[in-house]
């Protein structure tokens, strides 16, 4: 008598929690935050509520897990390091490769529906919204600090530039079209907003000979 392999938890285990990101992205981009629910994620997923509870301790949990795997599994497949900005010496380079990457992720369906339904319900829905921030666009934030103060350091950017500030004139602009449907984003939008930043909107100043 053939002996049977005991089953893998560890595969087990994995399957299920995929499953639980994919049921938690579909439902709050279908009904919204409001109405997505830990027995509806569990059973769109096909696992117990239990099982969900057994690995976080909330909905929003659930979501902001989902959605930041999400965006993890985005960067990879645009042969990126996930959170990371690359420094190739070439500043205005790696902001537009990075924001291209967010165009991609923002515009793609299924990014887009659930982080609106998050985005919008952390305005009104105050932990939520906390979380959101701390969780998933400090992180990121932090990545554009970064990169603006190694520029300090080679003289690309100037020293007295406050880098959480600077780094606005090119991240906010993007999030609130995206957000507010003002006008379509693109490539070119950032690219944009990247020479604006950077190089600023005044004359330019003619090079002495």
């Amino acid at each position: 008598m053939v002996k049977k392999p005991a089953p893998d938890a560890g595969r087990r285990s994995e399957k299920s929690r995929r499953a639980i990101y994919d049921a938690a992205l579909a439902l709050v981009g279908e009904v919204g935050y409001p109405k997505t629910t830990i027995e509806g994620i569990a059973a769109r997923a096909g696992v117990g509520k239990q099982t969900i509870y057994r690995w976080w301790p909330s909905k929003a949990a659930v979501l902001l897990e989902a959605f930041l795997d999400l965006s993890t599994q985005a960067a990879q497949a645009a042969g990126q390091v996930p959170y990371t900005i690359p420094d190739t010496g070439d500043l205005a380079a790696d902001l537009k490769a990075v924001l291209r990457i967010t165009v991609d992720q923002l515009l793609d369906p299924r990014f887009e529906a659930p982080s609106r339904a998050l985005a919008a319900e952390g305005v009104v829905n105050e932990p939520l919204g906390r979380e959101f921030v701390t969780k998933l666009l400090e992180p990121q934030l932090q990545l554009y600090v970064d990169r603006l103060r190694a520029a300090q350091h080679t003289g690309a950017v100037r020293a007295d530039v406050d880098p959480r500030i600077a780094l606005e004139l090119f991240v906010s602009p993007l999030a609130q079209r995206w957000l507010q449907h003002t006008a379509p984003i693109s490539y070119a939008y950032t690219d944009t907003l990247v020479d604006y930043a950077l190089h600023g909107i005044g004359p330019q100043t003619p090079r002495s000979t």
